[in-house]
């Protein structure tokens, strides 16, 4: 059973060593330190042997010990691998540029009369953005209004808003001289001034055709009273919330123009991050480069050492079962001495008693007495040779052997470190160079072209702030007009409802006119109070409505439409226009606010949007390839020498090829022999012998002979006890130094092809090895420059400042002041104008039907016959 467990121990301890030898991934420490614990495992299943008579108890030990020192090994294997560093270190990762957070816009609310407004004045004004006039006026504004073709011209893309001036012009003129003279023809007692009604039989018929037509043009006119009151409240609210839209959008673009020059400063950030990060490889070059070095002996070098390893382990295993083998061997001669000399002493006596006169038939057992000894002794004059060389073995110390080559193997990286310092500051210098060379990209963009931009913007900011209060006031006055304006209208449509309401209500059947009542009279006269107030108020409403025409319709055809439709940004582009204002002279490159426009509408970048490549040469600043190529010489004309590796020399390879021979020579048949000889030792046979002779002899013969036959089985229990386990000992130590020095030769022959194999691959391959990883890790560093340069590329031509949020600041003020302001405006005077137009039919109508429900004072022919109904037509009840 303990062969069994050192066996088990044995391979286990070798197939454990041969794993970590073929993994890259474990260092020759951790192989030292396996086969330090195989061997200290070993040794205490050999220690444990030591004392036969205590092996049944101790048997659990060993087992325990056998499992410890196997999971020890284990476990201090995987604790102590370690991987092996990446060839191409980790270099910088930059982010995609983080783009701003901008305010939100302002949407535009879209006034529902928008569209009947702007088809209106598209009917007024179909003609196209008259760009040649307005470049006039700016270019000389002094000559215009003396200049008669330029007045002509003007007139004529005005006559649609000219022939509605006309109109207007008309209505103003008319609608008082209309008033004045009906007021006063009818105080005359013309034009319907008489108190008189002549009763037909149409009239019913004609009193209902004018009441509906009243009551429809009232709620027209209703209707535009509603459009008005919502009209002038969205002109508040839009001139209102104006400002601190406003605010936003130049906000937005102020946060786009701080976050620009931030994101070209981050890409250059960038760029000393990368350096830095080379700078520190190169700062360690000895242990990545060096580590790089070492993986490719790995595998031939780890290979070689386990091997001298696995044949160092041998040494001490066989050295251990030889001292065993002695130890056995010295007990066993001392206990044999001492049996063959109780024998000898016994032997005597029996030859005494057999010798005596009496004693019959002695003669036949004296041959027997010729077998009685005890040779213990146990020739081994080759385990002696074998002592000898492997003395030799262990004065060559293997182990030292691996320690130096390990030793060496550990040094690399710092032989490295000492042959690149000279290279690795004039690279320093180097990436100092490059980083000036990037660092340039913030002085030749126009960044500060942009703080004059900025000023300009928060200057307006700060005008915007000065005027709001003296807006919001005059906003306010505007308001109280416009509620003003509204309920003036409104009170004509309240009169002409209430007319509408009273008069049906008070007219009452088979009344005269003349007799009417005072519901029916209140009716009527509600109704000359509209026509009245409709008169009094048109013509002034109509003076408002043609002046908010001709300011909201122009704003409207010459701001606002060219505006959305891009035409007004192309006017701008146009020199002069805005005095002191030149975007090409302030970005130093050839740009136009409609071009920028239109990127930034698309979201582009602002590096295609505002045309800096015709400012920097981007490729040319982050081409860094003439100084990689000036690194990368400097690394070519370096030459790094590792220190020459001698696994074994000459003498110790001759003592190894002399231990396989003396070991493949061992013959272990003679000693096995002498132990079978030993073991075939029996006394009891002549002990046997002696009782059968003293049953034939005498008394005083008799006792002595069973005496002797005592004697013989006593010390053949003795030899059983003591001689016999040691020679077992012996034999069982025999076997596993037989087994142990079979495995010699091959383990040898290993250790001679695998450090073959290693010193060749060492000898011939170091210097393309140096050079080969010393180009891939200066490969590696220059990729980071490689990869940096077409990220910053792609950053600042892709992702740096996309404009987007100008083009929505752009759009958000066009809202503010068009699409809110300017609409809910001319949806003002639209509602107006529509209120005042069907005014002129609301008069006409309301006086007409006045006379149906006024109290008259002159009586006509009353015909009974006549059918009147009740509301809105009066019946009457035939008599």
């Amino acid at each position: 059973m303990t062969q069994s467990f050192e066996r088990i121990s044995h391979e286990f301890c070798s197939i454990w060593l041969q794993h970590c030898a073929s993994r890259r991934c474990v260092t020759f420490s951790v192989l030292r330190r396996s086969q330090s614990l195989c061997n200290d495992g070993l040794r205490t299943l050999n220690v444990m042997r030591i004392s036969e008579n205590m092996r049944r108890w101790r048997c659990l030990g060993r087992r325990s010990a056998l499992v410890v020192v196997v999971v020890l090994v284990h476990l201090m294997g995987s604790a102590l691998s370690q991987d092996v560093p990446s060839q191409c270190p980790e270099g910088a990762s930059p982010h995609s540029l983080e783009q701003p957070e901008y305010e939100a816009t302002v949407r535009p609310e879209g006034d529902f009369m928008a569209p009947f407004v702007q088809s209106f004045l598209n009917t007024v004004q179909p003609r196209p953005f008259p760009e040649d006039l307005v470049l006039e006026i700016v270019h000389d504004p002094g000559n215009t209004l003396t200049n008669q073709e330029f007045i002509k011209e003007l007139l004529v893309y005005e006559v649609g808003f000219l022939v509605c001036v006309a109109i207007g012009v008309l209505y103003i003129v008319l609608m008082p001289i209309v008033g004045l003279f009906l007021a006063c023809c009818r105080c005359c007692g013309n034009c319907g001034g008489k108190m008189h009604q002549k009763q037909t039989s149409s009239v019913h018929c004609r009193r209902r055709a004018l009441y509906w037509a009243t009551f429809v043009t009232t709620i027209i006119i209703l209707a535009g009273n509603v459009c008005m009151f919502r009209s002038n409240e969205a002109v508040k609210v839009s001139v209102d919330d104006g400002a601190a839209e406003l605010n936003k959008s130049i906000n937005n673009i102020n946060i786009y123009l701080t976050a620009l020059p931030q994101q070209v400063h981050y890409v250059v950030d960038e760029s000393y991050v990368t350096i830095q990060k080379v700078t520190n490889n190169l700062d360690a070059i000895g242990p990545q480069l060096g580590s790089e070095i070492q993986k490719q002996f790995e595998s031939t070098f780890t290979a070689a050492l386990q091997s001298l390893v696995t044949v160092d382990q041998e040494v001490v295993n066989i050295d251990a079962l030889l001292n065993k083998l002695n130890t056995s061997l010295t007990g066993l001669e001392t206990n044999g001495n001492k049996v063959q000399a109780d024998l000898t002493a016994v032997k005597n006596q029996i030859t005494s008693t057999l010798s005596r006169p009496d004693c019959v038939n002695c003669d036949n057992v004296k041959p027997e007495l010729d077998k009685l000894t005890v040779d213990t002794s146990i020739n081994t004059p080759i385990l002696n040779e074998l002592r000898t060389v492997l003395n030799e073995m262990i004065k060559a110390d293997l182990n030292s052997k691996v320690k130096e080559v390990e030793a060496q193997f550990k040094n690399i990286p710092l032989t490295v470190t000492d042959d690149t310092k000279q290279v690795v500051q004039s690279s320093k210098t180097q990436l100092e160079e490059i980083k000036s060379q990037i660092s340039k990209v913030t002085t030749e963009l126009p960044l500060s072209g942009l703080n004059d931009v900025k000023n300009q913007l928060e200057r307006v900011q700060r005008d915007i702030s000065s005027y709001t209060p003296e807006i919001e006031r005059a906003e306010y006055i505007r308001w109280c007009v416009g509620i003003a304006l509204c309920c003036v209208v409104l009170l004509v449509v309240v009169c002409n409802l209430m007319g509408l309401a009273l008069g049906p209500l008070g007219l009452k059947p088979n009344v005269e006119p003349t007799k009417r009542s005072c519901g029916s009279d209140c009716g009527g006269t509600f109704f000359m109070m509209g026509a009245g107030f409709s008169f009094l108020f048109s013509w002034l409403f109509m003076i408002l409505v043609l002046l908010l025409f001709l300011i909201g319709g122009n704003a409207y055809t010459l701001l606002c439409k060219p505006w959305k439709n891009g035409e007004l940004l192309k006017l701008v582009d146009t020199p002069g226009v805005i005095p002191g204002f030149d975007l090409s002279e302030t970005f130093g490159v050839n740009v136009t606010i409609s071009g920028i426009y239109r990127d930034c509408e698309a979201n582009k970048p602002a590096w295609s949007a505002f045309q800096l490549n015709q400012l920097v040469n981007l490729d040319d600043l982050l081409n860094v390839s003439k100084y990689t190529d000036e690194i990368k010489k400097l690394f070519e004309d370096t030459d790094i020498e590792l220190s020459p590796v001698t696994f074994l020399t000459a003498e110790v390879k001759s003592q190894l090829e002399s231990f396989s021979s003396k070991a493949n020579s061992v013959d272990f048949t003679t000693p096995v022999q002498q132990i079978n000889n030993i073991s075939r030792i029996n006394l009891n046979t002549t002990a046997d012998k002696l009782d059968e002779l003293a049953k034939l002899t005498t008394d005083q013969t008799h006792q002595e002979l069973v005496s002797e036959a005592q004697s013989l089985r006593q010390i053949q229990a003795e030899i059983e006890t003591t001689v016999f386990p040691q020679l077992a000992t012996v034999n069982s130590t025999l076997d596993e130094l037989k087994t142990a020095v079979s495995r010699v030769n091959g383990t040898v022959g290993e250790v001679l092809r695998s450090v073959g194999v290693a010193q060749d691959f060492f000898n011939k391959n170091a210097t393309q090895i140096v050079k080969t990883e010393s180009g891939e890790f200066l490969d590696c560093q220059l990729g980071f420059f490689t990869a940096f340069a077409e990220w910053a590329n792609k950053a600042i031509t892709q992702e740096m400042g996309r404009c987007g949020p100008v083009a929505r600041a752009v759009d958000s003020a066009e809202i503010i002041v068009c699409s809110n302001a300017v609409e809910a405006l001319n949806a003002f005077w639209f509602s107006l104008g529509w209120c005042m137009v069907f005014l002129i039919p609301s008069i006409i109508l309301t006086i007409k039907l006045a006379k149906y429900y006024r109290r008259m004072k002159y009586t006509d022919v009353f015909d009974n016959h006549i059918h009147m109904n009740y509301i809105p037509r009066a019946q009457m009840k035939f008599s």
